[in-house]
């Protein structure tokens, strides 16, 4: 009866060494060039241009798992705008689509990251699909 457990268990464990690393999503942002990358499964998918902090405000700094994600947000902080397939990471800061595409590529929010609608669809199904554990958001200077 040991021995038997005790193959079975080493079966699991070899299964459990053989099975594929969790896949992962991470969005790399760049304040200085105002730009965001995404690296999928360690491979770089996408790059986009995004807006983050104008002068006067703040995008913070570091690396954090998002919190939660809403399809279509409203912020009460500021007068109800609209933010698609919000990503929150840090409190009320998100990274969200936006309309004002021409300001992209140049720092013109309120410390959220602001990218193309479209774009932040695209992250927003990723984070959604790898799930919360799995992804990763990292702000650098």
């Amino acid at each position: 009866m040991f021995k038997r457990a005790l193959a079975f268990a080493a079966v699991a464990l070899g299964l459990a060494a053989a099975a594929p690393a969790e896949a992962t999503v991470v969005a790399q942002i760049s304040l200085s060039k105002q730009r965001m990358d995404v690296v999928v499964n360690g491979a770089r998918a996408y790059s986009w241009p995004v807006s983050t902090a104008r002068r006067g405000y703040v995008t913070p700094t570091g690396s954090y798992r998002p919190t939660r994600t809403a399809r279509m947000w409203h912020s009460r902080k500021y007068d109800m705008s609209p933010m698609p397939y919000s990503v929150f990471f840090r409190g009320g800061y998100a990274i969200h689509g936006t309309s004002y595409v021409r300001s992209l590529g140049r720092p013109a929010s309120h410390g959220c990251v602001r990218l193309h609608t479209a774009n932040a669809a695209i992250l927003y199904n990723l984070v959604q699909q790898k799930g919360f554990g799995a992804a990763r958001v990292v702000i650098r200077p």
